[in-house]
């Protein structure tokens, strides 16, 4: 188990509860605009799985839940297991997801071994494949989607509102991917660490048209504007 980082107390990855926070190592995306570059391939300075869980073992009066992020999760063949270890000590689970893997999320859900799953939706589909730089089979995508909203779970779906997305993107978002009526955020986007520099020279957009998207979308909220 690759262990990139955790934070140690959150108050805000896993809605409602006390979490910490776990970022495992990997993805199958290349996001520019990723802040935790690090994470994508792996630098070679992992945490001890043992460190973890140790802390893990000592909160459990303090903490209610462990979120676990990336990365992407469910590019890790040992995710169930290290699941199962968390779940043994008491503490409800949400999973962080980009949705490639619905065989990985329906098995996790028949198996009882997750309270929440959040899922980022990157981009329109048109523009999928700029954002995450690689190709996507949008079916899987969709395909996941449908396993998260029949799990009977706590759930959600965001969108990092990147400034190569307009209002018409996130608008397709909430009609191709989701329903009025899920869940759907828009999460402000931020340009102090990013995988690929040229996000850099990106501003963010300004509050008054990231909230006017999503007025105009429909979406249930926004995130990061302050």
């Amino acid at each position: 188990m690759r262990i990139g980082g955790y934070e140690k107390l959150s108050t805000v990855d896993y809605p409602g509860e006390l979490a910490c926070s776990i970022f495992l190592v990997g993805c199958n995306f290349n996001c520019g605009y990723c802040h935790n570059p690090s994470l994508i391939s792996g630098d070679g300075n992992y945490i001890e799985k043992k460190e973890v869980m140790e802390y893990l073992k000592l909160r459990r009066d303090m903490l209610d839940a462990v979120c676990i992020s990336g990365g992407e999760p469910t590019c890790n063949p040992d995710l169930k297991d290290f699941i199962k270890e968390i779940k043994a000590l008491g503490y409800k689970v949400k999973l962080d997801t980009n949705g490639t893997h619905p065989e990985v999320i329906e098995e996790l859900l028949q198996e009882k071994l997750i309270d929440y799953i959040a899922m980022d939706i990157k981009a329109s589909p048109k523009k999928y494949r700029k954002v995450v730089g690689r190709e996507v089979d949008l079916e899987v995508l969709k395909k996941s989607i449908e396993v998260i909203k029949k799990s009977g779970i706590q759930h959600e779906f965001r969108t990092t509102y990147l400034p190569i997305l307009d209002r018409n993107d996130i608008n397709e978002i909430a009609h191709t991917f989701v329903n009025r009526g899920d869940k759907y955020f828009l999460q402000q986007f931020r340009n102090t660490v990013t995988n690929d520099p040229v996000y850099h020279n990106f501003a963010p957009h300004k509050e008054a048209y990231v909230l006017s998207t999503a007025q105009f979308a429909g979406v249930s909220g926004v995130r990061g504007l302050n």
